[in-house]
């Protein structure tokens, strides 16, 4: 877990003002770096427009905090005006640093397994011979009932399709070189309708 931790400049002056002339005529800038050259001479200033702050820069801290003191909720060019003293933000370490250890094996593929993880046998297929016995004993025209009707369900009946030759007994590569195969049926597709064109307005 990161740690925020706040720490105060007491160099650096944060000025908030309302007045949008002091970022856009030098003339206001002049008369107000000329309140805060009066506490260091080379003081600097930077102008946040967007923000509508103003950062200053001491030499002092002393020179920081008396102007502070005396030029805080003051009024330039009919608004007023306010000081506060700078301050950086620092959360956690400089550097990144790797997950915690107890979530590495979520990511995939995982560097190892977890603690305790055991690789799990395949289970053995079942097969119903029983269903298997009655479907090998269907033929033409026969049904078999897979479920049985229950007063809350219905029963589960399967009917084998007739052969298309009408015999019910396969017949073998000879049979079906001798014999033509029927004519598959022709799928007829459906009519577009008519089409009936419209003048729109």
């Amino acid at each position: 877990m990161h740690i925020k931790t706040t720490k105060c400049n007491r160099f650096c002056l944060v000025a908030s003002v309302t007045n949008r002339e002091l970022f856009h005529h030098s003339e206001v800038q002049a008369g107000f770096e000329a309140l805060f050259r009066s506490f260091d001479s080379e003081v600097q200033f930077q102008y946040f427009k967007s923000f509508r702050r103003i950062r200053i820069s001491f030499r002092d801290a002393l020179a920081a905090a008396e102007a502070r003191l005396r030029l805080h909720k003051t009024d330039f060019n009919g608004k007023e005006m306010r000081l506060y003293f700078a301050q950086s933000v620092h959360i956690g370490s400089p550097r990144l640093e790797p997950p915690k250890p107890e979530k590495q094996f979520l990511i995939s593929p995982p560097a190892s397994p977890p603690v305790g993880w055991e690789q799990a046998q395949d289970a053995t297929p079942v097969i119903n011979y029983d269903l298997l016995c009655a479907i090998s004993k269907l033929g033409p025209g026969g049904k078999y009932e897979l479920h049985t009707a229950t007063p809350t369900t219905p029963s589960v009946v399967v009917h084998v399709c007739d052969d298309e030759r009408g015999d019910s007994s396969a017949p073998d590569d000879s049979d079906q070189d001798d014999k033509p195969r029927p004519p598959r049926p022709k799928i007829i597709q459906t009519r577009r309708p008519d089409y009936t064109p419209r003048v729109e307005q």
